[in-house]
């Protein structure tokens, strides 16, 4: 088995919210593992030409493992939950990654804070595994907030913009 199809089974077991699975194959048995409160996930694998070994991740870790096998499609827009900032969206990170304000160190930032953007306008770029993948926002609006410094390391589901609705 390759380890881009093991990377694949452990994003499969994580998003799918199973408390245990288990594959046997001629060269390798795998069990993965994850607790009710979904804080950790064990990963125990043996082959024939290898010893028994046990993996410890974490959510974010397990994300950061397979982020080169996952695509932005969107960005899911929240609501911002501090005080004076209920009548905000909050546009998050899809990946883990580089948060990019512009499209290289010679180029003008995608959005400022007092742009408008609309639907399908390109806000910032996030690297995951040398893959640069423009993201894009979902909602109508003025940016208000840029939570994020260019070239810095964001997380899954990070707040980078705030956005107020129009």
């Amino acid at each position: 088995m390759k380890l881009i199809e093991i990377q694949d089974l452990i994003k499969f077991v994580a998003k799918s919210g199973v408390s245990e699975v288990h594959l046997e194959t001629k060269e390798v048995k795998i069990t993965i593992k994850t607790p009710t409160k979904r804080k950790s996930t064990l990963i125990s694998a043996s082959t024939n030409l290898q010893q028994s070994q046990q993996l410890q991740m974490n959510p974010q870790q397990m994300a950061q493992n397979t982020s080169a096998m996952q695509q932005a499609d969107s960005i899911t827009p929240q609501k911002a939950t501090s005080s004076g900032e209920e009548n905000f969206i909050t546009i998050k990170s899809p990946m883990i990654g580089t948060f990019y304000r512009s499209a290289g160190p010679d180029k003008g930032s995608f959005v400022n804070v007092g742009d408008e953007i609309s639907v399908g306008n390109v806000v910032c770029i996030i690297e995951a595994m040398k893959l640069f993948n423009e993201i894009e926002s979902e909602i109508k609006g003025r940016i208000v907030k840029v939570l994020v410094g260019d070239a810095t390391p964001v997380e899954y589901d990070q707040p980078l913009f705030l956005v107020e609705p129009v």
